[in-house]
């Protein structure tokens, strides 16, 4: 029975586009047991049920310490990702499951308070001797080896890679798939640690790579404009002309405008493409909203004053590690939850950025005072 039933969750891929990803194209770094689920729905499981996933809850997304129950944190964010995505994967025949895990895993490696957090933790960490800190790395390192108690999930390579290219900070007009092996893969993770221009070289090797990485911008710059509006920031009167004419000035509109323009461009193709008319507006609605929203939704002391935090922190846990202080909670709750080839095999320095790196804003904070007095 439990092999008909195998052979049934199998059996809508053959619907699939002749470009999609199958399940049976999966790529694991160790063998499994067969299951009843597909590869790619199997790791969705993993993720979402993983520690990681559920501290998305309190990690900022782009405005931090707010009153307004009403702003986006990283949890709405990874949502909406994924629901933009499997809408797009669906209308072109690709592989949902493996875009809704690449979807739900991408942001994991985030820190507390978003950017700001992640470009303080980056100076930390190459001043340590621990190389560059991004947080597309660091989510395929949550998920590859610290979440399961140090030993990872075993997710097909497939669904990380996606997680490391997603980052679509860098346009392109057409989105083709590169194959890649295990090992191509492994190389590039471990070169983003060492140069910094590997991260610019990125691209997934699936079209549902490719999804996801559009979907994660058509994700955020209609909300982060709602909620700059919710906080006084901006108001829908500031957006240019050109931009509203093109994609109205809601975030749903400005959704469906994207979401259809990629599938009617897509629709049949050996690639993802947006058309060159939103492709350009899409890389002027990124530049409006880093003038009037990104380099706004931080203030310079409160960005002094989260360094302070960031540095104090650090080199706490890094004097706890040293004396190996066991009754603190880089020991207790962090710790003493990882296995010995964790424990041993990790630098101080990088046991400390990792949990960091884990934490919540709420968590952080919290941290910080307890310790600083």
């Amino acid at each position: 029975m439990l092999e008909d039933v195998e052979k049934k969750m199998l059996a809508r891929e053959n619907l699939l586009s002749p470009y999609a990803t199958l399940s049976t194209d999966a790529i694991r770094l160790k063998p499994e047991e067969k299951d009843i689920r597909p590869s790619f729905f199997r790791d969705i499981d993993r993720i979402i049920y993983s520690l990681s996933y559920t501290r998305y809850i309190d990690k900022t997304q782009v405005f931090s310490e707010t009153a307004n129950d009403n702003i986006s944190k990283r949890m709405t964010h990874v949502q909406m990702v994924s629901k933009i995505a499997r809408t797009i994967g669906r209308a072109l025949s690709l592989n949902e499951d493996l875009i809704e895990a690449i979807a739900l895993g991408h942001d994991i490696g985030h820190v507390p308070f978003g950017h700001v957090g992640e470009a303080i933790l980056n100076e930390i960490s190459i001043k340590a001797g621990e190389g560059y800190f991004n947080h597309n790395v660091q989510s395929v390192r949550t998920l590859l080896s610290l979440e399961n108690g140090g030993h990872g999930f075993n997710l097909t390579i497939q669904v990380l890679d996606g997680i490391l290219c997603h980052n679509g900070e860098f346009l392109e007009g057409e989105y083709y798939s590169r194959k890649k092996t295990a090992e191509e893969f492994l190389r590039e993770y471990e070169n983003c640690y060492t140069d910094k221009h590997t991260l610019e070289t990125l691209r997934p090797m699936t079209l549902e790579g490719y999804v996801v990485r559009l979907s994660d911008m058509i994700g955020y710059v209609g909300r982060d404009i709602e909620d700059a509006v919710r906080l006084g920031i901006l108001t829908k009167q500031d957006l240019p002309e050109k931009i509203v004419k093109t994609l109205g000035n809601r975030n749903r509109e400005i959704i469906n405008a994207f979401v259809l323009d990629i599938i009617e461009n897509s629709y049949g193709k050996n690639y993802i493409k947006l058309s060159n008319k939103m492709y350009d507006i899409l890389k002027q609605l990124k530049k409006f909203n880093y003038i009037h929203i990104y380099d706004k939704a931080t203030t310079i002391e409160q960005r002094e004053k989260y360094k302070e935090m960031f540095v104090f922190l650090f080199n706490t846990y890094i004097k706890q590690l040293n004396e190996k202080k066991k009754e603190e909670k880089i020991f207790t709750v962090f710790l003493n939850y990882k296995c010995d080839e964790y424990t041993k095999e990790t630098t101080p320095a990088r046991k400390a950025i990792d949990y960091i790196a884990g934490m919540t804003d709420a968590y952080f904070l919290s941290e910080y005072n307890r310790l600083k007095k």
